[in-house]
């Protein structure tokens, strides 16, 4: 079987700056990352495949050490028509609100084939997968070129599941993780097992490295996951409000609102579960949305762009885990010291 040639128990600091999808991702948080000693992702999700090199190239002019990519992995269609339909119907009152028809509900596979060669070709030391695995002969491919490969997984079956299929390493997400859940399944309710209890049973059985993710904000929750038997800790959340992320203005206001205090999960925006502030999109709609990733994230996806440009946190996903408060601004190495 081949091997991969990065080991993710080598990083000087161990902590990963998550993929965010969708805008906060971008070459100079990755490359600030990784500078500072631990390693940094883009976010490959929603991107072309002529984007994502790009973004790739950005971040090699701006650093020597490792770089990840996550990929989304492409999702059955599991949307009832009606159903979409339906909500659609119900977001009427939204497109009236920012003057703007909402979107044409539609499946595709997120490009998977094109930026699965862009990641061959370019050969970022290690590739992540989010929603659900890869091929055996697909990781193979990676494996083969020196890639080292980590599985998004949020119940140990999951993590079984993905050793099977030969990856190198998984990412435990826990229940506070900010943005779209991992759960393999798209119609399953999300895990709710603690992070904790997750990384110790994963780290016990599964015989790869594991990283811990899922609400981590400080260097005493680093400490924590390593003592569980975590190699690295993920943080995606507490780089949003950093200088070389690419989080909108309205992300970044709506995290430091006094007005929104809590986080729920919810597939009103996207059709599938995920993490981020309560608002009012979400209290008017969590109830009737349906399953249906990614059909109902084109069919929100214009009433989203609009609220951003109207400056409304109101209307738009702002994706986050439970320790949002304690984000912090100033430079991606300023946080990074204070993990370390």
């Amino acid at each position: 079987m081949p091997t991969a040639d990065f080991d993710l128990r080598g990083l000087t600091v161990p902590v990963l700056a998550a993929p965010m999808a969708g805008g906060p991702s971008t070459p100079e948080l990755a490359a600030a990352a990784t500078n500072a000693g631990g390693l940094g992702f883009l976010a490959a999700g929603y991107l072309r495949a002529d984007a994502l090199a790009e973004r790739v190239t950005a971040a090699r002019a701006l650093t020597t050490g490792p770089l990840g990519v996550n990929l989304f992995v492409p999702q059955p269609n599991v949307a009832s028509a009606d159903a979409v339909h339906r909500y659609a119907a119900g977001l009427d009152g939204d497109a009236t609100r920012y003057g703007v028809r909402i979107g044409e509900p539609r499946w595709d596979d997120d490009d998977w084939a094109a930026k699965l060669d862009v990641v061959c070709d370019l050969r970022p030391e290690v590739v992540s997968f989010t929603f659900a695995l890869p091929e055996v002969a697909e990781i193979d491919r990676l494996k083969g070129l020196g890639i080292t490969t980590v599985a998004t997984v949020t119940t140990l079956a999951e993590g079984q599941e993905a050793v099977a299929r030969g990856v190198d390493a998984v990412a435990a997400q826990g229940p506070n993780a900010g943005g779209h859940r991992g759960t393999f399944d798209p119609l399953a309710s999300p895990a709710t097992q603690p992070l904790d209890q997750l990384v110790r049973a994963t780290a016990m059985s599964l015989g790869v490295p594991v990283v811990a993710a899922g609400g981590l904000m400080s260097a005493a929750d680093v400490a924590d996951v390593l003592g569980f038997g975590a190699v690295a800790a993920q943080l995606g959340t507490a780089f949003l409000l950093t200088d070389e992320a690419g989080s909108s203005p309205v992300h970044r206001a709506a995290l430091r609102d006094p007005e929104l205090t809590e986080t729920v999960v919810t597939r009103c925006f996207s059709g599938r579960y995920a993490r981020g502030l309560r608002n009012r999109f979400v209290v008017d709609h969590d109830a009737d949305a349906p399953f249906g990733y990614p059909e109902i994230h084109y069919l929100t996806s214009p009433l989203r762009a609009a609220a951003i440009k109207a400056g409304d946190p109101g209307g738009v996903n702002v994706w986050a885990g439970t320790g949002f408060r304690q984000a912090r601004t100033g430079s991606v190495a300023d946080v990074m010291a204070t993990l370390a």
